[in-house]
């Protein structure tokens, strides 16, 4: 995990970066900063947005007495997505858009269900029943 850390840290802002250099030589220095300051106020108004419906959509299932676990994963995207949205970047700006467009999550719900059902298979993620 530490090694995908690392990696992470390292190739992401040159990613970034990279992606900042193409859109400033096709758009301008201008347009660049205001699209990047754009997409981080409608993520964040999206991520309000849908987060709000998520959290509507757990309590709508706990008052029927259900267990809300496909709220929670969505709302583990709806997070994710959001964070993704704030941190300045292109690339990160289109994969958080995707967590957090409600067309587009069932691809992250389906992958962190798998992730989170392998987690549980090795023990490295336990719970208890009451």
């Amino acid at each position: 995990m530490r090694k995908w850390i690392a990696v992470l840290i390292v190739v992401v802002p040159m990613v970034e970066f990279w992606g900042y250099v193409e859109v400033g030589e096709r758009l301008g220095v201008g347009k660049t900063i205001f699209l990047t300051l754009a997409t981080s106020v409608i993520g964040a108004l999206m991520m309000q947005f849908e987060g709000r419906k998520v959290l509507a959509d757990a309590k709508a299932q706990m008052n029927g007495r259900q267990i809300p676990g496909k709220m929670m994963i969505e709302g583990m995207c709806v997070f994710g997505g959001g964070i993704l949205l704030l941190i300045p970047g292109f690339v990160t700006d289109i994969i958080g858009f995707t967590m957090v467009f409600p067309l587009t999550r069932p691809l992250y719900r389906l992958l962190l269900t798998k992730w989170i059902g392998k987690k549980i298979k090795d023990g490295s993620i336990t719970f208890f029943r009451r």
